[in-house]
């Protein structure tokens, strides 16, 4: 098979998981982040790849934002290094571009970017392989997901409707006949709200079992719910992991998240 469908050669990269959205503002930046953060502290060998070429956020999240890989000559092609932190190894199309520039392609140009993004890369050996998927289904989502074998994809909600609604339609893509990614689990984000003062009380301001509902749909699991903390929005402005900040219930959420990821792949696939 060639063309579109030729596979990318990733050796070493043993699970590649993709961390979808049906629309932006659901936070799924922050838990592709974090869940390659979690899965690193669990000894994983980890990389996360910001494949979101329009909207590039991991390096301002990872403080990052003046980092550039090194590139260096490796046959007859040049490679890059991805950058590390937190014991992630991370590449990101932000890595290339100036903060102010906004990146004007056309769809087939940002598809292809990505897969250098990937195949461009020298990662080594690597047990879980995190992509930041742009929101919707579009030529960069489709690309990736015909020319990476995906051990899975994971979907980000909120609990409210209208954020389900797009979600299916991500949903959508990866059980198509045509693709057939599993999807191996819900994350609702923004579940409650619990005021510092109040650490007992929760607040369902954007409504109740949204994401156990879409794991419904799907036939599959929630694998978590993430509470609306101020804080992790901030440590994220400042380069920070939620597991650096004082309250831990959010860093708990994933660390449990990680744990049900872990259970149902084998990192030595």
């Amino acid at each position: 098979m060639s063309g579109l469908f030729e596979k990318i050669p990733m050796e070493g990269v043993r699970n590649i998981i993709v961390v979808a959205s049906g629309k932006g503002g659901v936070g799924k930046s922050t838990v592709a982040v974090n869940l390659a953060i979690a899965l690193a502290r669990n000894g994983m060998r980890t990389a996360l790849v910001d494949a979101d070429i329009f909207g590039p956020s991991i390096p301002k999240m990872l403080g990052l934002e003046n980092a550039r890989p090194e590139i260096t000559a490796f046959g007859e092609k040049h490679m890059m290094f991805p950058i590390e932190k937190f014991g992630v190894k991370i590449m990101s199309i932000g890595f290339f571009v100036e903060r102010s520039q906004s990146v004007i392609w056309r769809g087939p140009l940002a598809a292809h970017a990505v897969t250098q993004l990937f195949g461009d890369t020298l990662w080594g050996d690597i047990d879980y392989m995190i992509v930041d998927f742009p929101p919707g289904t579009s030529d960069i989502q489709l690309t990736t997901v015909q020319k990476l074998k995906l051990a899975g994809a994971i979907l980000v909600t909120t609990p409210q409707e209208i954020a389900l609604n797009d979600a299916r339609k991500a949903a959508s893509m990866f059980t198509n006949p045509d693709l057939n990614v599993p999807i191996l689990g819900v994350i609702e984000n923004f579940s409650w709200f619990t005021p510092a003062p109040h650490p007992d009380e929760k607040y369902y301001i954007f409504g109740k079992g949204g994401g156990q509902t879409l794991a419904g749909e799907f036939n599959t699991r929630l694998l978590g719910q993430i509470p609306l903390v101020a804080e992790v929005g901030a440590a994220a402005d400042q380069g920070r992991s939620v597991f650096n900040q004082s309250n831990t219930t959010v860093a708990e959420a994933f660390e449990k998240i990680a744990g049900e990821l872990l259970a149902q792949t084998d990192p030595q696939t």
